[in-house]
């Protein structure tokens, strides 16, 4: 039996990422972007944001939520540093949750031995598997930068799991600076995307779903739809229970890498 159509729900530019690596696999793909990913608007959040680039160096690390974060956060560095320095010139080591995000950072051209992320058979690759790796790097009086997103137009506090790695950090006797890089917002949904998103919910497509806010943009984008005969493959247990609360009729967990998410497509074909 071959793999069912995948539905790939990151932002655009992962989306279009993991729909080739898929299609390589030969496992049919297609991208329906659920989160707007953009730079941070805000003048205020402008500002501590070139604040951060500029005093790079003088963190022990940096740590980015995502992708995006990192994307984000170099383009402004690039902007300030002079061209011969950026980024080679960096010393500060870069703390990535996941494999996506450290390929963004070494394409960037964050010098690769000075990037740290969770084991390669981490069962998740979180904040948690992360400080795993990088809780021996941190002496009282390091500061560490977190570059992170936000929801454009809500003035939120960080994330759960920053949360917690802060307070790791913070026990160890480091300080922990924020700074937004990003905004995330709904999409702009088409005719076609929602025509598509509709057979999808039933044709027995499978939605690759990597954020619960994407499952918050999907309901809401077809507010009177049900979703009993949908089926999802999950990368995160909290990303899972958003899907069954929406009332995805199937719902599955993986790891996020590549090669289990192939995996289990298969083996659910």
């Amino acid at each position: 039996m071959h793999p069912p159509q995948v539905i790939v729900t990151r932002p655009a530019r992962e989306a279009a990422h993991w729909v080739g690596q898929l299609t390589q696999r030969g496992i049919a793909a297609v991208a329906l972007p659920l989160i707007h990913v953009g730079p941070a608007s805000d003048p205020t959040l402008q500002q501590a944001l070139q604040q951060a680039c500029s005093r790079l160096n003088s963190y022990r690390a940096a740590m980015f939520v995502s992708g995006n974060a990192a994307l984000y956060f170099l383009e402004s560095f690039r902007a300030l540093a002079p061209t011969h320095q950026a980024p080679a010139a960096i010393k500060t080591r870069a703390w990535s949750p996941g494999p996506g995000t450290a390929r963004v950072l070494q394409e960037a051209g964050w010098p690769a031995p000075l990037i740290d992320g969770p084991a390669a058979h981490a069962p998740q690759f979180d904040s948690e598997a992360l400080w795993e790796q990088v809780h021996t790097q941190v002496r009282p009086g390091d500061r560490i930068l977190t570059v992170r997103g936000r929801s454009a137009g809500v003035h939120e506090t960080q994330g759960s799991g920053r949360d917690w790695l802060a307070r790791q950090i913070e026990a160890a006797g480091g300080h922990v600076d924020f700074v937004v890089a990003y905004e995330r917002g709904a999409p702009q949904l088409s005719a076609d995307d929602l025509a598509l998103a509709r057979q999808a919910s039933h044709n027995g497509s499978l939605w690759l779903l990597s954020s619960s806010e994407a499952v918050a943009h999907l309901v809401e984008s077809l507010p009177q739809h049900h979703w009993h005969t949908a089926r999802a493959l999950a990368t995160h247990p909290r990303i899972a229970q958003a899907a069954h609360d929406a009332g995805f009729g199937e719902v599955r967990e993986c790891r996020p890498a590549l090669a289990d998410v192939v995996a289990s497509i298969e083996s659910g074909a």
